[in-house]
């Protein structure tokens, strides 16, 4: 039986920030990925929005280790020379909004994102003179990242520190026995101290894999599905523009790439909870990524409200994300779920549950306190 230190499931950027944070405090890791290639799912199929941390809960996970998280990232992407840039952000409203911004901005102020200002319909289209808004808040430690970029020097990390990926390789159980865990993997056994469930989308059926792991601490989860759509053309703004959230997401928001090439969302759309048979397969071979000529009126209405001038047919079907969550549809925001030995009582065992937005941006933040955690 091959042993190792640390076995990581999931490598995503989540996944993989922790198997560098593990690998260069000396230990001996190995990631597993059941696809054929590392951050294929949920980290390949998003905004690539670096967040300023404005708002999460006072207090939650997702405020603590965006704001930490973001420090440490800009500093990363620096000093790895990977391909990032400070954009900015707009979040805007009209005056019936405008008292939730003014909450939005409380929060983030209160979150420890001191950098923010409060300003005027006329400063914000001074700013971007195609907006229509009554009063915006202007956060200028927003940015974007190339996160296959960032997700590559991860990997290239762990690896210099001896860290080895295993992909095509799906997790397939694992007992606690003889003081390690023990892992079946493509009908190998592996042997190791600490377990990490990194799994993102896959989380909670990985975790219902692992003997002896009390059921009532795998929690229900809920599944977004996440669609954009592609501007047509060059975008007149040079900043990312939020609109006030709405249930479930940030509102129907305009980002960038680091090319220039604007897109929108992403939306909200509930999925069917996956049975069983559907979880087993592996949810990124269950979900339908496609994105339907069906939502883009739905984008445009939604756009408009703040870019009134968008023109007719500007817009084309983009890429779309999946969102593990917490709390399903009506349901206030959850918190990312962090389980240790603490939690579920079973030594060097940590599970990641409802890793979605901010998750990018904290990354390295949640490595850290994972390996505190064991």
């Amino acid at each position: 039986m091959d042993r190792v230190d640390v076995l990581v499931v999931g490598a995503g950027v989540i996944g993989l920030a922790i198997a560098r944070e593990f690998a260069m405090a000396g230990k001996e890791v190995v990631i597993l990925e059941a696809q054929s290639s590392h951050g294929t799912g949920t980290s390949a199929r998003n905004s690539g929005v670096i967040h300023a941390g404005i708002y999460y809960p006072t207090g939650s996970l997702k405020a603590q280790w965006c704001v930490r998280g973001r420090h440490l990232l800009y500093e990363y992407l620096v000093s790895h020379h990977i391909s990032h840039r400070r954009t900015e952000k707009l979040i805007v409203a009209g005056g019936a909004e405008s008292s939730r911004l003014e909450q939005i901005y409380a929060t983030g102020h209160a979150n420890g994102v001191t950098d923010l200002r409060m300003i005027s319909g006329q400063e914000a289209r001074g700013l971007e003179p195609g907006l229509v808004c009554d009063i915006a808040i202007h956060s200028p430690s927003t940015g974007i990242v190339d996160v296959h970029e960032l997700m590559n020097a991860l990997l290239g990390d762990a690896e210099s520190h001896g860290a080895m990926l295993a992909v095509d390789s799906g997790f397939e159980a694992a007992m606690y026995a003889n003081g390690r865990w023990e892992s079946q993997i493509l009908g190998q056994r592996v042997a190791s101290d600490v377990l990490v469930n990194a799994a993102g989308l896959d989380a909670a059926a990985v975790a219902k894999r692992i003997s002896g792991f009390p059921s009532e601490h795998i929690p229900r989860m809920f599944f977004a599905k996440g669609n954009y759509a592609r501007l047509n053309g060059r975008s007149p703004f040079s900043r990312l523009i939020y609109p006030v959230p709405v249930p479930g997401g940030l509102g129907t928001h305009l980002t960038l790439d680091l090319g220039g090439q604007a897109q929108f969302g992403p939306d909200v759309e509930w999925l069917p909870t996956p049975d069983s048979e559907q979880s087993n397969r592996g949810l990124h071979r269950v979900f339908d990524y496609a994105v339907t000529e069906s939502r883009l009126k739905h984008f445009e209405s939604d756009v408009r409200t703040w870019w009134p001038g968008l023109p007719d047919g500007a817009l084309s079907p983009g890429y779309a994300g999946i969102r593990p969550k917490l709390a399903g549809p009506g349901e206030p925001a959850a918190d990312f779920l962090l389980q240790g030995p603490q939690e579920h009582g079973l030594p060097g065992l940590v599970n990641l549950f409802g890793f979605e937005s901010p998750g990018l941006t904290s990354c390295l933040a949640i490595a850290q306190a994972v390996r505190a955690t064991v």
